[in-house]
């Protein structure tokens, strides 16, 4: 008996050092205790971790918070969850392999509402603001559906000048709203990520200067392609949208998001904005919100627009953006990128069933499908960028969503 006993408690110890082993941990501060590091190394390792699920931690940063609803949303649990396996070059694999071989911080999947599963690593807790980068223009484009449906930006193919005073007599000011929610506006921003291009110079302006991001936006004046007719990703077109927004609301980002979308979803956490040196949020990448809450937004979508039968969102300009059969031919999947297609920031999976992600660097993805109402929200501290689906754990994170689908009885062709 006592020999089974020493057995069974090897096993156990074995099995809880396996579950505490997480990729590259040691790189990314555990034995620190994941710090959150300076305003000038919040981005680096050792601090990814820390900074990047609690960036109003970080000393002189900046940021407009979002208060959570009166009325929070409950995410019960499926009772009886399947096993979620997905392939990857020809093996089988487990959520929880995906999560020993990845740098995810926390996992999320929705099903009809429901959680399916719910993971957190690198010690992070349900409450962390996990910061979205570019998921969050896809929060932007929201808006700008909610504000057109009531009135305040007249048309979607208004100047952007309309409504951004400062762009006026700009190549940025004369674009329409319309494209650069496409990102066709054929204006030329570089978006390489080798630290020489103008969203790092933008980023930079965004930071210290006191005009922030506008003092870069003013600057853009060479066109590659005429308007809507190639689509470029090029974040400095949300900024010129959080500017529009601003304009034709005369509210904050932060004010927009609380009343337009995380009162009217249930969102349970309060949520953040990082704000620049001219008190305007980051529209290109800086939205913080937990895990649950962003799966709850991911919900909102998964019903199209739609929260206990109110529309939340325009279902119109969701499926103008979202469905591939509406998109104009140059923004297709397989025309606006080899693999993606695009519109009103976001990406459009080519899937015969309506199926699009939000997806920000170094590996936050939040998948929608509302054929069967599933979502998968992932947040990351990837090494690299790696934008492409066509390149490593871009490519491993999209196959984790099609096992998912397949696993809860979806179509992934």
């Amino acid at each position: 008996m006592k020999r089974l006993q020493t057995s069974v408690m090897a096993i156990l110890l074995l099995g809880a050092g396996a579950s505490l082993a997480e990729p590259d941990e040691a790189l990314l501060g555990q034995g620190q205790g994941y710090p959150v590091g300076s305003i000038q190394t919040w981005a680096r390792n050792p601090y990814r971790v820390g900074s990047w699920s609690a960036l109003d931690q970080v000393p002189g940063v900046r940021v407009n918070r979002v208060a959570p609803s009166s009325q929070v949303r409950p995410l019960p649990p499926m009772a009886q969850p399947p096993a979620l396996r997905y392939r990857y070059r020809n093996l089988g694999y487990s959520i929880d392999e995906y999560l020993d071989r990845q740098r995810a911080t926390g996992l999320l999947i929705l099903k009809d509402g429901q959680v399916v599963a719910e993971r957190y690593r690198y010690a992070r807790p349900p409450t962390a603001r996990f910061v979205s980068f570019s998921m969050a223009k896809s929060v932007v484009s929201l808006l700008v559906g909610v504000a057109h449906a009531q009135g305040l930006i007249a048309s979607l193919d208004d100047p952007a000048e309309k409504y951004a005073k400062d762009l006026a007599g700009t190549p940025y000011g004369a674009t329409s709203l319309r494209h650069l929610l496409n990102m066709s506006s054929g204006l030329t921003f570089t978006e390489r990520y080798d630290g020489n291009d103008d969203v790092m110079r933008m980023g930079r302006a965004f930071v210290a200067d006191p005009q922030g991001s506008m003092a870069v936006l003013k600057t853009i004046q060479q066109r590659h392609a005429p308007e809507g007719e190639r689509f470029v990703y090029a974040s400095a077109e949300t900024e010129v949208l959080g500017y529009a927004l601003r304009g034709a609301t005369g509210r904050s980002l932060a004010g927009l998001t609380q009343s337009w979308l995380w009162e009217p979803m249930g969102a349970e956490h309060e949520a953040f904005w990082r704000t620049g040196a001219d008190g305007q949020e980051g529209a290109f990448g800086f939205f913080n919100a937990s895990l649950r809450d962003w799966g709850r937004l991911g919900a909102l979508l998964a019903e199209d627009g739609q929260v206990a039968g109110r529309q939340v969102v325009p279902r119109d300009y969701l499926l103008a953006g979202t469905d591939a059969a509406q998109l104009p031919a140059a923004l297709k999947p397989g025309r606006a990128t080899p693999y993606f297609g695009y519109g009103h920031q976001f990406w459009v999976l080519p899937m015969k069933e309506r199926t699009f992600v939000m997806q920000g660097v170094h590996g936050q993805r939040l998948y929608v499908q509302p054929a069967s109402r599933t979502v998968m929200v992932i947040t990351s501290v990837w090494e690299h960028p790696a934008g492409a689906a066509t390149e490593g754990p871009s490519r491993e994170t999209d196959a984790l969503w099609r096992g998912v689908l397949t696993s809860l009885g979806a179509r992934t062709d």
